[in-house]
């Protein structure tokens, strides 16, 4: 099993793969590549100043904390992402702007809190797919 499929697998709950996790797994690679280096969010560090402008930076750093993860509502989360990316994001699953907004809602926090295992963002905070997923190594 690769690091992708392992990361898959525990935000899926374990036992499913990046080919056998259907929707949720292409919203997570979704959100891997975002979170890597997506162009419109800057990847992790980005996102990150996107929540802090948007009053939300006490939410995002409880999924990078070891403790407890707030929840974020969709709508919160569409107001930071922004409808451009938000659009894009739904065209890519294939869903409506605000289900794409609800599956982001329940995904998002999981992956960063599983690429975030010791509570802080990883040196490469800004880095490339590989530097984030070879903390799964």
């Amino acid at each position: 099993m690769g690091l992708l499929d392992s990361l898959i697998g525990s935000v899926l709950g374990g036992g499913q793969s990046a080919s056998g996790g259907g929707g949720n797994a292409a919203l997570i690679n979704i959100v891997l590549s975002m979170l890597a280096n997506g162009s419109q969010t800057g990847g992790l560090g980005g996102l990150m100043e996107k929540f802090q402008q948007g009053g939300l930076g006490d939410v995002m750093g409880s999924w990078i904390s070891t403790g407890q993860n707030l929840p974020i509502d969709p709508g919160q989360l569409g107001q930071v992402l922004g409808p451009d990316l938000l659009s894009q994001i739904a065209g890519q699953l294939g869903v409506s702007q605000g289900d794409a907004a609800s599956q982001l809602s329940e995904v998002l926090p999981q992956v960063v809190d599983r690429l975030t295992p010791d509570g802080r963002v990883p040196d490469s905070g800004r880095g490339d797919i590989g530097a984030i997923l070879g903390r799964f190594r």
